[in-house]
Parts: structure tokens; C-alpha cells; sequence
């Protein structure tokens, strides 16, 4: 009898572990959160993408650059069709999707993308390829039509790469989002939360950590000046500043903002605010990946930085999976916003006075 409620003993608090640690997952994932939906302004979906999970913009001209692939393939271990790069220019009267990356050879599933301009004006675009023989940052040179592709560059250290900064004309920084290789010591990674993932930092030759202990380290991008790297961290649900030494590429952590949402891609705008696409519920967000019917909500928060860390935070859009869902970037310029999506196959335009 002694040694039954021993072992009756020994189960419930197991139990009441396992169930603690189920409530914990739920709460951190925001999954108890009422979704209001609001935005100020006019939306539009405009088609004929893939997906839409990184959307940058040129400030000079804006043209917008749309990383579009197949993705939900890769949650049931496959490959979708090829994926593109569109370009859709919002200073046009009429914008329209053109394939900017259609004579481009290889095996083609690009991710997060990032924008390089020179100066003497002209530009780079830099992509995370995830092709079927190893992880690759492709770099194209932009004409103005199309994308030309330059170099591939790969390596050991970047196993799971997911966004790009370029910082030169061959030298990037570079987000692994997992520590772990393994489809089960990813999912392990992410459900306890633990801090495995890193910055990369690419020299022209060499791949180096260069920032480490991030939960799922997702967008990067940097201030205007040089001075400043922003990286997100989705399960973290926090924005990490890093002072960067522009001669070594070294990054010395500086602070977060903990935003109690999953921030995916971080943009920056010519007042030097951020934007970011979000995710208010991750394991809703997880459903939706597998499955278009479960609609995942959308969020697109604003920052403005402030002397001493007094930073405003605006939620700017929120909706409940529709009609857009799974929200990973939101890109501004001139009172427009374009919102990008992880899956579905179109984006979101919007029109703001902001």
C-alpha cells in the first residue's frame, strides 16, 4: 500500500508538470489573447504571389521586392514549385507583378531577402535559397528590369538560415534560426523556448557567430547610419539591439524590447522607425502551416526609437486571419503599406496617413 501512493504520488506531480508546462506553452504563444481587429486606412489583396514572406522596398524608387515561394511543402518534408522574386513598383500609377528572376537557373526557394544599395546608386539584392543540395545566400545585381544573379555563397554554419542583411557588396549578416538540425530538435527548440539560435556574419570569405543565445532569431536589419542591428526573436517575443563595429562585423548586444508578440521581418523606414509583421498567436500560426483552414491572426507593429530606450510601440494593423493570414512583414512607403504573408497566395496593400 506504502509503495502505491508512492507511485500515486510520484504521477500526479508529474501530471500536474506536464499540465503546468502545457498551460506555460499556451500562455507564451499568446493562444489566451481576445484578437481585435483595427486598422486605419484602406486594404486591398492583390494576387498572383505564392506567398509573401519578406517584402523590402527601395526608398529611392519604390520598388518593392516580394520573396515568393511554395512553402507549406517543406512542413510535410517535400519541395514546392520554384519560387521568384517579384518586383512591384508603388511609385507606378498602375503596379503589377513582374517576375524579376525568371532567367535565374538553379533550384529557387527564397526566403528572407535584403537590399544592398552602393554608393554609387546601384543596388543588390541579397536572398536566403533554400535548395534541394544545401542552404545558400544568392546574390543578384538589379538593373532596374531584373534581377542578374552574381554568386551563390554557402556554409557549415549557416544550417538554417532565414534573413539576410547585406552590409557590402559581398559581406552579410545572417539569421539561423535553429541550433538544432533535427525536425525533432527544432520542435524541441521551440516549444521550451530555448535560446539555440544565432547571427552569422559572412566577410566575403569566412562565416563567424557573431550574436548567440536567441529563441528562433528570425528578421534582421540595421539603422540608417550602420551603427545599429535589430534582430527579432520570434519565441522570445522580443526586438534585440546590437552595436556593430563596421570594420570587424562584430555585434556587442545592447537591449530588447519585449513586445509580447512573435516578430518575424523587421523593415525600416526613411524616419528610421521599425515595422514588423507578427504573429500574436504561434501555435495557432503552427496550425495554420499545416492547414490553410485554420486561419492565423495578422499584426504589423510600428516602432519609434526614443534617446534612453523610451520606445513607442503602436500596434498599426490587426486582424483575425483574415484576410490575410500569418502576417510576416510589413513594408512602408509613402502612406502605403504592403503586409506579406508566410502561405497565402496573395498580400495586403494599405493605405494610411501615416
Amino acid at each position: 500500500m506504502k509503495a502505491f501512493k508512492i507511485i500515486l504520488v510520484i504521477f500526479v506531480v508529474l501530471l500536474l508538470a506536464v499540465a503546468a508546462l502545457a498551460f506555460k506553452t499556451f500562455r507564451d504563444a499568446g493562444e489566451f489573447k481576445t484578437i481585435k481587429p483595427h486598422f486605419k486606412g484602406e486594404a486591398s489583396l492583390v494576387p498572383g504571389v505564392l506567398s509573401s514572406e519578406d517584402i523590402t522596398i527601395d526608398p529611392r524608387t519604390g520598388m518593392a521586392f516580394i520573396s515568393s515561394d511554395d512553402r507549406r511543402p517543406w512542413f510535410h518534408g517535400g519541395k514546392g514549385q520554384a519560387g521568384a522574386i517579384y518586383g512591384y513598383n508603388l511609385a507606378s500609377a498602375s503596379p503589377r507583378l513582374v517576375n524579376l528572376t525568371r532567367d535565374f537557373g538553379k533550384d529557387f526557394h527564397p526566403h528572407g531577402i535584403g537590399l544592398y544599395i552602393a554608393e554609387n546608386g546601384r543596388s543588390s539584392l541579397f536572398v536566403v535559397n533554400h535548395r534541394k543540395e544545401g542552404q545558400f545566400v544568392e546574390i543578384f545585381d538589379f538593373n532596374g528590369k531584373k534581377l542578374s544573379h552574381r554568386v551563390s555563397v554557402s556554409g557549415d554554419l549557416m544550417s538554417s538560415p532565414n534573413d539576410v542583411l547585406p552590409v557590402a557588396p559581398g559581406k552579410f549578416y545572417v539569421t539561423n534560426d535553429h541550433g538544432n538540425h533535427s525536425k525533432f530538435g527544432k520542435m524541441v527548440e521551440d516549444y521550451l523556448q530555448l535560446a539555440r539560435a544565432y547571427v552569422l556574419y559572412y566577410d566575403g570569405k569566412h562565416f563567424r557567430k557573431v550574436a548567440q543565445g536567441l529563441k528562433y532569431a528570425n528578421g534582421i536589419n540595421m539603422s540608417a547610419d550602420g551603427k545599429t542591428v535589430y534582430v527579432a526573436s520570434t519565441t522570445g517575443h522580443s526586438i534585440s539591439f546590437y552595436t556593430r563595429e563596421p570594420v570587424s562585423g562584430s555585434l556587442i548586444f545592447r537591449r530588447a524590447i519585449n513586445l509580447g508578440t512573435g516578430p518575424d521581418n523587421i523593415e525600416v523606414d526613411e524616419k528610421g522607425r521599425l515595422w514588423i509583421g507578427a504573429h500574436p498567436k504561434l501555435l495557432t500560426f503552427v496550425k495554420y502551416a499545416k492547414n490553410p483552414g485554420h486561419r492565423s491572426p495578422s499584426q504589423v507593429l510600428q516602432i519609434t526609437l526614443r534617446p534612453g530606450g523610451d520606445d513607442l510601440v503602436k500596434e498599426v494593423y490587426l486582424n483575425n486571419g483574415d484576410p490575410l493570414s500569418g502576417s510576416s512583414v510589413a513594408a512602408f512607403f509613402h502612406h502605403t503599406i504592403l503586409i506579406g504573408s508566410v502561405f497565402d497566395p496573395h498580400f495586403l496593400v494599405c493605405k494610411t496617413e501615416d
